[in-house]
């Protein structure tokens, strides 16, 4: 008969051990809740930084969306405009009409509103209330309809941006006269236009009008939205394409053996290559040897091409390797040829996941700053581009050209395109996650 004292030991758990073991389980459990909370605090941490992010934005680039105007009575009489009497407005061609000194008509205007000004200085400071867009503005009204000419118009035009940045309470009329842009007698002024009924505050739509300009008030982001648009489209019907038809040879048709591998291995490389290596390979073959026009959305295009080309051929190829390999052998076994079979099957369960990835591409290139850079896309570009070889600028550029500026409403409009920016990249990924979401199908 056998005794307890032959009993194996590890059958007989002493209730040492299992405390020990108690313990061990609770601090295990104890260490995966730090862990839990570890998480969530960086969660919460992170989107803090965010939120103090776009707070940040939002709180400096919102008073940009509007832009302070004044109401002039404009005289636009011939005398002033062309120096002398003109019989048949109509008959002027465009180019006569373009020269006429609406400057004067504009000082003119201001000065009647303020008939007590006397002084050189004086003067000075009375007509820099009004933008110099004004005549440019008046330009345009009477290059559109000439008959305008001879008569009184009373017309809302821009006002300078110390006016605006002064109706928006960032200079402050309480500190001393030497120690603000805004002299003490324009404040004065400002102040019976505001009583007058003469001075408005409304939408600023020259923001998304015109291209840049060195008046904060005239400055606009047209041109870099179609110099962004411009460089987008050459790098999506470049880099799409090429980058689909390498996944497709290197999944389903490249043999296995070293020279894929090396192919394979500098792809991911290339994924990971800093940006401005590639502006800097964009200057010495584009520009360099090639001779392509420097600063043009073509450049820009070829550049950001070979920047997401290794991100398109990643997530496509990732992409063709989620279709179950029963797809392939049903339409193989039902006598389709190895192209049918990945045209008619494999492409189209694949191409959400494909175009998920070129958006996803597309948003990097469209923040991209540094490799646009070096090619030239830092330029003043005033006139807004209509081909892909005129001269051009980008978003990015465009807020890095703003953000070195020292006029106090530049920072206003720097902060307004980024949020441009970012409305627009915002699209591009929820646009991405929308079509993952529709054609997504599940095995």
């Amino acid at each position: 008969m056998s005794s307890v004292a032959d009993t194996p030991s590890n059958l007989l758990l002493p209730d040492r051990a299992s405390a020990l073991v108690n313990k061990s389980l609770a601090r295990r459990h104890a260490a995966e809740k730090r862990f839990k909370l570890y998480g969530l605090l960086a969660i919460c941490l992170g989107l803090s930084f965010v939120a103090f992010l776009f707070v940040d934005i939002i709180g400096k680039g919102y008073p940009a969306f509007t832009q302070t105007q004044i109401r002039l009575d404009v005289t636009l009489s011939a005398e002033e405009l062309f120096g002398e009497p003109v019989e048949n407005p109509s008959r002027l061609s465009q180019e006569e009409l373009g020269r006429a000194n609406y400057n004067a008509v504009v000082r003119d205007a201001i000065s009647a509103e303020f008939p007590g000004v006397e002084g050189r200085r004086e003067r000075r400071n009375l007509y820099g209330l009004v933008s110099s867009g004004a005549a440019f503005q008046l330009r345009d009204m009477v290059m559109d309809d000439p008959s305008l000419i001879g008569t009184q118009q009373s017309v809302w035009v821009l006002a300078d941006d110390d006016v605006d940045t002064f109706r928006k309470g960032f200079i402050d009329r309480d500190i001393p006269e030497n120690l603000r842009p805004f002299s003490d007698q324009q404040i004065a002024w400002v102040d019976q236009l505001v009583t007058d009924g003469d001075i408005r505050t409304t939408f600023n739509t020259t923001l998304f009008t015109n291209g840049d300009s060195r008046d904060p008030e005239l400055a606009g982001i047209r041109g870099a939205v179609m110099g962004s648009a411009l460089t987008l489209t050459i790098t999506l019907l470049l880099s799409f394409p090429m980058g689909v038809a390498t996944a497709v040879y290197l999944e389903e048709f490249a043999p296995r053996n070293h020279w894929t591998d090396l192919i394979e291995v500098n792809i991911n490389n290339l994924a990971a290559v800093p940006s401005i290596v590639f502006g800097l390979l964009g200057l010495a073959v584009f520009l360099n040897f090639f001779g392509l026009p420097r600063s043009a959305p073509l450049v820009g295009g070829l550049v950001l091409t070979l920047m997401t080309l290794p991100t398109i051929i990643i997530s496509s190829r990732a992409s063709l390797k989620s279709v179950p390999p029963s797809i392939r052998e049903a339409a193989l076994g039902m006598g389709a040829s190895k192209m049918q079979m990945i045209s008619h099957h494999v492409l189209p369960l694949a191409m959400p996941g494909m175009l998920t990835g070129a958006i996803i591409g597309m948003a990097q290139a469209l923040g991209e700053t540094a490799p646009l850079l070096m090619i030239g896309m830092i330029a003043f570009i005033v006139d807004v581009p209509s081909g892909f070889t005129d001269s051009a600028t980008v978003l990015p550029v465009q807020i890095y050209l703003w953000s070195d500026l020292p006029e106090r409403a530049f920072v206003a409009r720097t902060s307004a395109t980024i949020m441009v920016l970012l409305a627009f990249l915002i699209v591009m990924n929820a646009t991405a996650v929308i079509l993952r979401k529709r054609f997504e199908r599940r095995w």
